[in-house]
């Protein structure tokens, strides 16, 4: 069975390398020299100061109580569970707002229609990497005195104008999850240029700890440790591969099925990091015909985001007519370091055979 997606796993010699100095100091977990090391690279890379936690979930929760975010919080009806069971775990209540007709992100132009004064930030989410309309829902939190949190679960790569997409709003979170474009097995962090946020968030992650025997405030255990690190250190010395790999297949997959009545991710957009690739149908029948035919060819897809935030738990039945169509339509195909074109193009050759009959 072909995955819809695959760990990468660096040479073993080299991950080995780094947990032999893992025994020797004994030091496990509790901001160890790889937890150091690793939080120090990535801020080199994206020039944004960041903390390495232990997922993208828990950033996310962090991020919302350093903020000092309370009452109702504007975030976008498609995206992974986990950025409004956040919202919600923090007892905050989420305000779903349509994504934009022509994108998979939140509808910008939407936003300050939602805007009550009971709500206090906005979550945004950067969907497969794509970046949002970021000046757009700046401009609005600067108006409404709201804060931005933007869940960068898949965005490790994008760009906006050159910087990181971990540049823009007031806290961006990413996951470092073992399925994710960059992974420590599990893992998230936390990229804050503000110096009060991001000691605030530091301080929160390991239990409010302000030296062995002061506390500042309520904490929570959200550590990681330096065997994932290590990973973390390894992988990042192959990213740049990783992404080239990604883009090619995308690439293989838009030129592949560019002339069916499908909507696809164009990779030519080098801002976007190519962390998924996703195919919308005209129709769900459609779309359920297809996986069912690439399940029949030992092929996985995946429903990615199914169904639409605002549709599942209570949270809200907020009309979001865009987001629901899309959540129903859409597949994501198999995209990992080791696909090979060809296999690219037996997949694709299933989906166009599938407008052929």
């Amino acid at each position: 069975m072909i995955p819809v997606t695959k760990p990468f796993l660096p040479p073993f010699e080299e991950y080995q390398e780094l947990v032999r100095g893992v025994f020797e100091r004994n030091w496990l977990t509790n901001d160890g020299p790889l937890v150091r090391s690793l939080e120090s690279k990535l801020t080199e890379r994206f020039n944004v100061p960041s903390l390495f936690v232990s997922n993208g979930t828990i950033a996310i929760q962090l991020a919302i109580k350093a903020l000092g975010l309370k009452g109702k919080i504007i975030t976008t009806s498609f995206s992974y569970i986990a950025t409004t069971s956040s919202i919600v775990w923090e007892g905050c209540e989420p305000v779903f707002v349509d994504i934009e007709p022509n994108g998979f992100n939140i509808d910008a132009s939407k936003i300050e229609a939602a805007i009550t004064p009971d709500v206090t930030g906005i979550i945004a989410t950067h969907c497969f990497g794509i970046p949002c309309d970021v000046h757009a829902i700046q401009k609005i939190a600067d108006k409404h005195n709201l804060k931005v949190i933007y869940d960068a679960a898949h965005a490790f790569g994008t760009t906006v104008e050159g910087k990181s997409i971990f540049h823009f709003g007031d806290v961006s979170t990413c996951s470092f999850h073992a399925t994710k474009i960059f992974h420590t097995i599990e893992g998230g962090a936390v990229f804050c240029k503000n110096a009060e946020v991001h000691q605030r968030v530091q301080c929160m992650r390991n239990f409010g700890h302000e030296g062995p025997e002061k506390f500042n405030g309520m904490g929570i255990n959200g550590k990681n440790s330096e065997f994932h690190a290590a990973m973390g250190l390894v992988n990042l010395g192959h990213i740049d591969f990783i992404l080239e790999r990604r883009r090619a297949q995308c690439i293989q997959y838009f030129n592949q099925l560019d002339q069916l009545p499908v909507r696809l991710l164009d990779p030519n957009d080098h801002a976007w990091n190519c962390s998924y690739y996703s195919v919308v149908f005209e129709s769900e029948s459609r779309c359920l015909e297809v996986k069912n035919q690439l399940e029949n060819s030992d092929i996985s897809s995946r429903r990615y985001f199914y169904p639409s935030l605002n549709q599942i738990n209570d949270w809200g039945t907020d009309d979001c007519p865009i987001s629901s169509s899309i959540a129903s339509r859409i597949l994501c195909l198999p995209v990992y370091h080791t696909l090979e074109m060809n296999t690219a193009s037996r997949i694709s050759e299933v989906i166009k055979k599938n407008f052929r009959s």
